[in-house]
């Protein structure tokens, strides 16, 4: 969608940025639990941490408060800031909403789901497998559309992310 006005280099280069949240945020979540594991996706794992690991040392750093931190710096600062193109808003609202909802997986896992499955039952494996796969296609997707100057439209995701951005 690119009803709202073009976007400048810039702005895209911005909106790309966010869509880094979620993959460190996938990586921190699931991530170890798939290098232990032995998973089939332990290299393409790899492949995603190397040029990645500075920026999870910095993000999983300083307690394990920085995730909450930069959540409300880049809510208020950005998210709710009417000078910022709504094209960056919209992309970094949809970001936060994709850390949402991994943040829920993950407190599902650790007080429902683990009771319940080992970390290396089958089930537990599949499940990480699906979540790592489909936050890693979601980012993706999200910044090759944000490149190229498009909303990323992904199913209720971004209906909940243009309810929230502001004109």
């Amino acid at each position: 969608m690119t009803w709202r006005g073009s976007s400048s280099p810039s702005d895209r280069i911005f909106a790309c940025l966010a869509y880094l949240l979620p993959l460190l945020d996938v990586i921190g979540l699931v991530g170890v639990a798939l290098f232990a594991s032995g998973s089939f996706l332990a290299p393409l794992l790899a492949f995603i941490v190397m040029p990645l690991s500075p920026l999870l040392g910095i993000y999983y750093g300083f307690g394990g408060f920085m995730p909450l931190i930069i959540f409300f710096a880049l809510y208020l600062l950005v998210v709710r800031n009417d000078r910022v193109p709504h094209f960056i808003r919209f992309n970094v609202m949809q970001s936060i909403l994709i850390g949402i909802l991994l943040s829920l997986f993950s407190i599902i896992w650790r007080y429902v789901l683990s009771s319940v499955f080992l970390p290396t039952s089958i089930v537990a494996q599949t499940l990480f497998n699906t979540v790592f796969l489909a936050t890693l296609g979601v980012s993706i997707y999200c910044i090759f559309q944000s490149a190229l100057g498009r909303y990323a439209e992904i199913p209720t995701i971004s209906e909940a992310a243009y309810t929230q951005v502001r004109y």
